[in-house]
């Protein structure tokens, strides 16, 4: 019984999948498959069954897998103890919203490959809930997203808390207006679809504010929802780090409304069963450069759908 047996048991066990296992491990399927074999014949005890296209534990197996999780544990434990870190290496794949993708992606990226130059990064830019379930799934290491999660199968872990406004064109509300019933049913609200967090959040807050929304102007992309913000297509909410230079440069006015819209917390979620250090180790990282004050891409300067008169 070796410890990469016990490795690759264990996440074919909590996986549920061959297949999945061996991305996680960043190994071939029929190594991974071997060194199941090979652990198998070391016991004397069929570990799976074999039937279907999932790895279902046998009796055998179920009785072996918190003892190999707490083996792995025990192995990460002993190696912190000494001071002896195994370099990350390998592929990382993991999950970020559109607003991370735009603002410090790009400098996390460029810190772990100076400190892990042998571990490959993988991002997939995507709403909320459809990264929630890869994470779930182990098709992604983790994801930074607003949370926390709604799935007992992740834990998380907060990076930055973000405070949110609604925002229009200058020419289309006068900076400071109090938004009323009235401009809900003059102006469309352009909102990411449902499968974000933040449409539940603008949900929950019109329900409490006790506003019936009539018209809904729904796109999956951030950055396409602010410049149709700028554009007067109609109003949205943004966190005001990220928007501040463009409330500086009068392309955005922020509006008030009554009550408040609640902070967003942003958190890195992943599966509760992880016990890999790698997951550990980039969440440190990801602690310190979750910055949404950078400018990053996000579109500046006049709107690109032109001007139009008018301000309410």
């Amino acid at each position: 019984m070796t410890l990469k047996q016990l490795e690759a048991f264990y996440w074919a066990a909590s996986l549920g999948s061959f297949a999945a296992a061996s991305a996680r491990l960043h190994v071939t399927q029929s190594s991974l498959s071997k060194r199941i074999s090979e652990l198998e014949l070391s016991l004397g005890h069929v570990l799976f069954n074999r039937l279907g296209q999932r790895a279902t534990l046998s009796d055998a197996g179920a009785q072996l897998l918190p003892y190999a999780a707490r083996m792995l544990e025990i192995e990460d434990q002993a190696r912190a103890a000494l001071g002896d870190v195994v370099p990350l290496q390998g592929l990382c794949r993991f999950g970020v919203s559109e607003l991370v993708a735009s603002t410090w992606l790009p400098r996390f990226v460029k810190r772990v490959n100076l400190a892990f130059p042998q571990l490959t990064l993988e991002p997939h830019v995507d709403l909320t809930r459809g990264l929630e379930r890869k994470v779930e799934r182990g098709d992604l290491d983790f994801a930074v997203i607003p949370g926390p999660s709604r799935s007992a199968a992740l834990l998380n872990y907060p990076v930055a808390e973000l405070e949110y406004a609604w925002m229009s064109a200058p020419y289309l509300l006068s900076a400071g207006t109090l938004l009323t019933a009235r401009h809900f049913q003059e102006h469309p609200v352009i909102t990411l679809p449902a499968e974000s967090t933040l449409r539940h959040t603008f949900e929950r807050w019109a329900e409490n504010a006790r506003l019936t929304i009539p018209r809904a102007l729904v796109c999956n992309s951030l950055l396409a929802l602010i410049a149709m913000t700028m554009g007067g297509v109609g109003i949205s909410f943004f966190p005001l780090t990220c928007v501040r230079p463009l409330l500086k440069a009068g392309s955005l006015v922020q509006l008030r409304c009554e009550p408040a819209l609640p902070n967003l917390s942003y958190c890195i979620h992943w599966r509760r069963d992880d016990i890999r250090h790698v997951v550990h180790q980039l969440k440190n990282l990801i602690a310190e450069e979750a910055d949404f004050s950078m400018p990053g891409v996000m579109p500046a300067g006049p709107s690109i759908f032109g001007k139009h008169g008018g301000a309410d």
